[in-house]
């Protein structure tokens, strides 16, 4: 039989276990709660998208193709919201503020629909190729973007053929929608390469602010796609839709279309998801990342 002195001391033991169950758990929860309220690092956001990255870069051919091919279909949505609230607003200074609400509607379908945008890829699947600097993985990237392009820009081509018919769009929009493509395509090769970086930027933006956005993504896509048309910024897919509209409708070349405004949006979009933003990016998360890969080289050496 236990003396009352060791019974006390068992009650005693079990209190502790108790207490640091109790603190075990309570710390626990703060941790959780600390997660839950802080930002995403860069770091964190970096390797969010290489996981998305990698992941589309191994993607099977035809699931591009036909990713890509919807996307470049339901992009036309932003021309039609736009062309609906151009037609409808006063013609005053600040219709375009208003109307560029609307060329967020096919940007929300394709990004929510996590379909293949090329200029999404333009950060998407070029940070792995930084990271690992290897020629297969560059392969791969290329490989990508010619398929997502080549099926995005086939998309623009079907629907503004479509949207060319006659009364598949009320007569009296019809005027409004080649009002929006013109406005979109308009200017030169070097001020349309010019307009399209930003435009590069903000979609490479989008893609970066995404996965710490949680549950502000609709006002994330809605803001910075927004100042896109705002700003008279260029989109060479949205943009596709818009040319193809003026191709349909005789009031522009298809050579003119290729020359004059795909070809220097297209390279402008690249310049500025690319060569500004992802390379920006990569800079400030560079000596984490090339740092964990050192030490786990090293743990594995030993």
């Amino acid at each position: 039989m236990k003396s009352h002195s060791s019974q006390s001391n068992d009650q005693n033991q079990s209190d502790d276990e108790s207490a640091k169950a109790s603190n075990a758990v309570r710390e626990r929860h703060e941790k959780r709660s600390v997660m839950q309220a802080s930002r995403l690092s860069a770091r964190l956001i970096y390797a969010v998208i290489r996981h998305d990255g990698d992941e589309e870069l191994n993607r099977p051919l035809i699931s591009l193709v036909w990713s890509g091919l919807a996307a470049g279909i339901l992009i036309s949505l932003s021309v039609i919201a736009q062309a609906s609230l151009h037609a409808r607003l006063p013609d005053e200074d600040w219709r375009i503020l208003v109307e560029s609400l609307g060329y967020s509607a096919g940007f929300m379908v394709v990004i929510f629909g996590r379909m293949q945008l090329f200029t999404e890829n333009t950060i998407t699947t070029v940070l792995p190729v930084v990271a690992d600097r290897s020629l297969t993985c560059l392969l791969k990237m290329l490989r990508l973007w010619a398929i997502v392009l080549a099926s995005n820009v086939l998309g623009c081509a079907i629907a503004s053929g479509f949207l060319s018919i006659p009364h598949v769009i009320p007569d009296e929009m019809t005027d409004s929608l080649l009002a929006v493509a013109r406005h979109a395509t308009d200017g030169d090769m070097g001020q349309n390469f010019y307009r399209a970086m930003p435009a590069g930027i903000i979609i490479a933006a989008v893609v970066w602010i995404m996965p710490a956005a949680q549950g502000s993504s609709f006002l994330v896509i809605l803001a910075m796609t927004w100042l896109l048309a705002a700003s008279g910024s260029a989109h060479v897919i949205a943009g596709s839709v818009e040319a193809g509209l003026l191709v349909w409708a005789g009031q522009m070349s298809l050579a003119e279309a290729f020359s004059r405004f795909f070809l220097p949006v297209l390279a402008g979009n690249v310049a500025g998801g690319t060569a500004v933003f992802t390379l920006l990016t990569w800079g400030q998360v560079k000596n984490e990342v090339t740092g964990e890969q050192d030490e786990a080289e090293t743990a594995s050496d030993r």
